[in-house]
């Protein structure tokens, strides 16, 4: 069946919420199930308002989150190479941030590096924790779970776990299944683009949107990610490569390709106009990605000091000066839903710069 790994997932997401039935209240005032999460309220409100600016769904949110993925994913089932979300990235920066998949990622580390050393969190606890939080600053994204008491990471992650936007389909399914992921399950992460931005992958264009909102956690990226490009001439970097149709956006090679692969184009499709089903995805597979070489029965469940992000405004559709006519849609056991555009001419997407 097309969603059982989904449906089965779902499963962990219940098992952690059922755990937030007792009620305690701290001394500050605020109320948690477990007397253990008190001491991440001051966190929480030193996050909010220096490292994301007053709760924005900026630049350091988006990456707060890359960041977690990056981490958790130097994890293998078959391989010892790493201890999945361990925040060994932050603990030796100097040896991940040297792989070619991290590029970019040493900004976040910066910024992020003082916060760590400021509080008292493990470094696995403080990625997912800060990932978790800025998320919740965006409309429309689930309220991630977040478990306490992840221990010290132990070594770096190796070389080459990270998935490359210039990576094939099959490689970037195989690396998922070596880290405990069915092709539907990297999908749903691959959500996390709906708030998400370049600025290594062409560095002439940094905070280059995936999505024309970008601060937005909707399904807009799913959509504009079908819509038909025309290929880069020439003998450049991106040669070959399908652009997106629209301004200042930018379209990864291999969300093109994930998007229109058997193996995973009727999962992709069944985003576009499901936003409940996309939030609820993605929160599944985020909890199983956060977990990641621990041991679940040592962890803490912390998740009710994670503010709840607003809802989303408006609904999907196509971008202005665009039809159905342009959507490549792969899947032929869905029906392609029927979307509208913006009133108008096309527009150009501005980068994210804060």
């Amino acid at each position: 069946m097309l969603f059982k790994s989904f449906v089965a997932l779902s499963a962990l997401a219940t098992t952690a919420s059922a755990a937030l039935t007792r009620r305690v209240t701290c001394p500050d005032g605020n109320i948690v199930s477990n007397q253990k999460c008190c001491f991440l309220f001051p966190i929480l409100e030193d996050l909010q308002t220096n490292l994301f600016e007053g709760a924005v769904c900026g630049e350091d949110a988006h990456s707060a989150l890359r960041i977690a993925f990056h981490d958790a994913i130097g994890f293998s089932l078959n391989k010892n190479v790493g201890g999945g979300a361990d925040g060994s990235i932050l603990v030796f920066s100097d040896t991940e941030l040297a792989f070619h998949a991290n590029g970019g990622i040493d900004d976040i580390v910066a910024a992020q590096t003082p916060f760590f050393q400021k509080h008292n969190l493990s470094a696995g606890d403080f990625i997912q924790f800060a990932a978790a939080v800025g998320v919740a600053n965006c409309p429309g994204a689930p309220r991630l779970k977040f478990l306490l008491g992840r221990p010290p990471p132990k070594a770096a992650a190796a070389d080459l776990t990270v998935p490359e936007p210039f990576d094939n389909v099959t490689s970037i399914l195989a690396r998922f299944k070596d880290a405990g992921f069915a092709p539907v399950e990297a999908v749903a992460l691959l959500a996390s683009h709906t708030i998400a931005a370049a600025d290594e992958v062409d560095p002439t264009i940094p905070g280059t949107p995936f999505d024309s909102t970008p601060g937005i956690f909707d399904s807009q990226f799913f959509i504009e990610t079908l819509l038909v490009g025309s290929q880069f001439p020439g003998t450049g970097p991106h040669q070959g490569e399908v652009a997106s149709p629209i301004l200042g956006e930018m379209r990864l090679q291999s969300d093109f390709l994930l998007a229109r692969d058997s193996r995973t184009a009727c999962f992709w499709q069944a985003n576009v106009n499901s936003p409940t089903f996309m939030r609820d995805a993605f929160e599944v597979e985020m909890l199983k990605l956060s977990l990641l070489g621990q041991d679940i029965s040592t962890l803490t469940d912390c998740s009710d000091v994670i503010p709840v992000p607003a809802p989303v405004q408006g609904t999907a559709h196509l971008p202005a000066g665009s039809s159905l006519n342009d959507v490549q849609a792969s899947c032929s056991l869905l029906k392609f839903p029927t979307l509208t555009a913006d009133p108008g001419a096309a527009t150009s997407v501005a980068p994210v710069t804060s």
